[in-house]
């Protein structure tokens, strides 16, 4: 009789990189134990599975740790592979999807996290046009075409898709109205979430999302 796999998510629910991991374990139907991790007191799991960077999420499987969200989504692909791949099969159109996921990283989700957590200023307004000047290059990148990578949802989709949680947020800490910059950015975004409940189940609410963000800038000293 074979062993049964363990597979568990060290995560925290708003967490945008901890949400890839999520949707693609659910795109491959892995059954798995989601550990909530409060980040000011870090479990001691946390920090031996991922004591480099103490960062979630980390993927434990049969317990062995796999760290960092792209890695993470990409070692799913490899090892599950009962279902559709979520990363492109060409060679060419693989490293296109991956040169796409670490822009993303790179100048959106911390473009993004500037424009939330920062006083208004020089670093503020460059942020803003840093993550609108992305955004425009991605919906650029997206075409007409119905998802990131083609005709299907794959790896792309769930690197980028998590950031749609924040559209409220950026709307309101940063005045940005992204609904009528990128406009087939959020039709896309809202066909993920209709068409794949891998991704409509783990989205959180934006407005749950705004709270968070709130009580963030409240601990740094903003909003008072």
């Amino acid at each position: 009789m074979a062993k049964k796999e363990e597979v568990i998510l060290l995560d925290f629910w708003a967490s945008m990189y901890g949400m890839r991991a999520r949707i693609a374990l659910a795109e491959k139907g892995v059954s798995y134990e989601c550990r909530e991790e409060d980040l000011t007191n870090k479990s001691q799991l946390l920090l031996e599975m991922n004591p480099i960077h103490k960062k979630i999420p980390v993927l434990i499987h049969n317990g062995k740790p796999i760290c960092e969200s792209n890695i993470i989504v990409q070692y799913i692909d490899e090892v599950w592979k009962d279902n559709d791949p979520l990363f492109p099969s060409h060679p060419y159109d693989k490293s296109r999807a991956r040169f796409w996921a670490d822009f993303i990283d790179k100048k959106v989700f911390q473009s993004g996290r500037i424009l939330l957590y920062t006083a208004k200023g020089e670093e503020h307004e460059a942020a803003m046009k840093e993550f609108m000047d992305s955004l425009k290059l991605i919906e650029g990148e997206l075409e007409d075409k119905p998802y990131l990578g083609g005709v299907s949802f794959g790896y792309l989709d769930l690197s980028l898709i998590p950031i749609y949680s924040r559209f409220h947020a950026y709307k309101t800490y940063a005045g940005l109205n992204i609904e009528q910059e990128c406009p087939k950015l959020i039709v896309w975004g809202k066909r993920c979430i209709q068409n794949k409940e891998s991704v409509s189940n783990v989205l959180p609410d934006q407005l749950k999302v705004l709270g968070l963000v709130q009580q963030k800038r409240k601990r740094l000293g903003f909003d008072e």
